[in-house]
């Protein structure tokens, strides 16, 4: 529902039925965005509700419609069990749920067990874990493997050792970080520690309608897919990104990949099925799996995408973390507008981004 509906006042409301109000349409859809902006009781139920309501939609012949909370509490009747209208919506009070979590998880100097981290949000085992994987994106595991690799990360940049680094991070054993340090840091920790010298980055430079496309990789898997107009300026970007990797010319059977790639890249909705060496910060994933959740023809706003993540005041940071993919397309960026629907910056140009949404609204409306 768009809330730049104007709604009438209360004196106007007794002059129209309820079923006619556009508040009406609101309550029947259970729009979380009126959540705030009105309130409605029920005089067969004696209760009074936020209009998301999750309970039976009521006859509107048996609704009054409030403009404020004090109005509907006036009634009399009691607040409802299932919305809470009184206080933070369900919503709400889950991303707080999910926010106080992520807090113990990186604060605490060990991997806290799913019980633990359950009993001290008050929820069960299950619930905790469904409510945090669909707000974050990852399982409270994952989460904490990807704060604990960032940790890692900074101790290692930081010029600590490859010991103090990993036992800072949380972890109880160098044994149990160095079974997954190549998954974790994509290399071993020496080799990252050193900048990533020595590191062998495949790359090479194909031709799509949306021009130049470099495609490098890693030993773990797919690391970047940049557009441009010069491929000399792809490369440098490369160079840039892996300044102490070791950059080789692919071969043939690599431009088969970058093929993949490129028809990927002009038909999204086709899907790609490589194995990718995605590098950032938990901050950074979190961002980056919410944007592969939004649907080929689709953009969402930069601040919901912090809604989604469960840090609604994260929008510069959201921005942040769009700015630093390394995997055009792949990693759906630009689908992502200001809140009016504007296109915004876009690493590889405003007009790629363009024709990466028209070619996808068309695609969508076929």
């Amino acid at each position: 529902m768009n809330m730049a509906t104007t709604f009438p006042t209360a004196a106007a409301a007794t002059r129209v039925p309820v079923a006619r109000d556009p508040r009406w349409v609101a309550i029947v859809s259970r729009d979380k965005a009126s959540d705030g902006h009105f309130w409605y009781s029920v005089t067969t139920t004696g209760v009074y509700c936020r209009p998301s309501c999750p309970s039976r939609i009521a006859n509107p012949k048996n609704v009054q419609l409030h403009d404020t909370l004090e109005g509907a509490k006036a009634t009399g009747f009691r607040p409802c069990r299932r919305c809470n209208p009184d206080g933070p919506s369900s919503d709400e009070a889950n991303a707080a749920i999910v926010v106080r979590a992520c807090r113990l998880i990186e604060d605490s100097d060990e991997e806290l067990a799913l019980g633990d981290l359950a009993a001290a949000v008050g929820k069960s085992q299950s619930y905790f874990h469904r409510l945090f994987k669909a707000a974050i994106g990852l399982t409270p595991k994952d989460y904490a493997a990807a704060h604990r690799a960032a940790k890692v990360r900074r101790g290692l940049e930081a010029g600590n050792s490859v010991t103090e680094a990993i036992y800072e991070a949380g972890f109880n054993s160098s044994g149990r970080f160095y079974e997954n340090s190549t998954d974790i840091l994509g290399m071993t920790p020496a080799r990252y520690r050193a900048g990533g010298a020595d590191e062998e980055i495949r790359f090479a430079v194909g031709q799509a309608s949306l021009g130049a496309i470099l495609v490098a990789s890693s030993r773990k898997g797919v690391a970047s897919i940049l557009l441009g107009d010069d491929p000399e300026a792809l490369v440098c970007d490369l160079q840039d990104r892996f300044p102490k990797a070791e950059l080789i010319g692919a071969d043939a059977d690599y431009e088969a990949l970058v093929a993949q790639v490129v028809g990927f890249v002009e038909a999204p909705g086709i899907g790609l099925d490589l194995p990718f060496d995605v590098r950032g910060t938990a901050f950074q994933q979190r961002v980056w799996q919410a944007l592969q959740e939004i649907p080929v023809g689709r953009t969402v706003s930069y601040a919901e995408i912090a809604r989604r993540i469960g840090q609604p005041k994260a929008v510069r940071a959201v921005a942040g973390a769009c700015a630093a993919n390394s995997l055009a397309v792949v990693i759906p960026c630009h689908r992502v507008v200001r809140n009016d629907g504007a296109l915004s910056g876009y690493a590889w140009g405003v007009e790629r981004k363009r024709a990466l949404l028209d070619r996808e609204a068309a695609r969508g409306a076929a």
